[in-house]
């Protein structure tokens, strides 16, 4: 689930702007080239494009912010793709980023396409990885267990065991609470599930809105992402490649060397 950073330092700039009095954090790993911005999925938050900054080098910039409600950003009163997407408009302004190459996993893919459908200017290129165009509702959440999370506790190592099999996932990115009287997990339960549930739907008309350059990254054991699927969004849509990897809904975890080579290997065209 969730180098380089700068041209002369290994640590990425963590920066915070204020949107409708909201906090928003990001991470800035710095570079001289064409900004990428990285968004992740539920559960994560931008610190898991660090390799894939690092991968890339100097050469792009990669910017990954941690969505509303995620890591260090502030919760947010509602999760609709339009209160996403203003946080990405908000973001390039205060950053004077013009137009940026996009890459998205899961929640962080549908905010990519659906910014280029909405404004396409502000895209250069996309990069769903893993995504798709058609989130069938089957009910109950698949992220509803979080539900049994609580948010804070006293102790890290209390809050990190009442994660369950989550637990060595999520206990390096515990976060303290502002005041010191506990630790909080970087993600609301109430808000992750509430968050997935507006994930759902049809997005074709969005997926196919735009023809600048595209490259989907399928997982052939992909959990969310049918091969057919997978392939019919790429024949439908103009200059969209496909690259295949053998791994599961979570690339860049599963193959972080893959995953970068892929989206080097796609960037070099664009």
């Amino acid at each position: 689930m969730n180098a380089v950073a700068a041209a002369t330092t290994t640590q990425p700039t963590r920066a915070t702007l204020t949107v409708d009095g909201r906090a928003l954090s990001y991470l800035d790993f710095g570079g001289t080239g064409r900004p990428l911005v990285a968004l992740h999925g539920h559960l994560s938050e931008g610190a898991s494009f660090a390799a894939l900054a690092a991968a890339l080098g100097p050469e792009w910039r990669v910017i990954a912010p941690d969505q509303r409600g995620h890591g260090d950003s502030d919760r947010a009163p509602e999760y609709t793709r339009a209160g996403y997407l203003a946080d990405l408009v908000a973001l390039l302004d205060h950053l004077g980023i013009d137009r940026a190459v996009f890459l998205g996993h899961s929640l962080g893919a549908v905010n990519a396409y659906h910014l280029a459908a909405e404004r396409p200017e502000l895209v250069e290129a996309l990069i769903d990885v893993d995504t798709a165009a058609d989130l069938p509702d089957h009910g109950a959440s698949p992220l509803a267990f979080v539900l049994d999370f609580p948010y804070t506790a006293p102790t890290r190592e209390e809050l990190a065991a009442s994660c369950g099999p989550l637990a060595a996932v999520l206990g390096p990115v515990l976060r303290p609470l502002s005041d010191g009287s506990g630790w909080r997990l970087p993600f609301h339960p109430q808000d992750t599930v509430d968050s997935e549930t507006l994930v759902h739907g049809d997005h074709w008309r969005q997926w196919l809105a735009t023809d600048c350059p595209a490259l989907l990254i399928h997982g052939l054991r992909s959990q969310v992402l049918p091969e057919e699927q997978a392939r019919a969004m790429t024949a439908r849509r103009p200059r969209t490649a496909y690259r295949a990897l053998d791994t599961d809904h979570f690339v860049q975890q599963a193959d972080p060397e893959g995953f970068a080579a892929a989206v080097r290997e796609f960037l070099a065209t664009v």
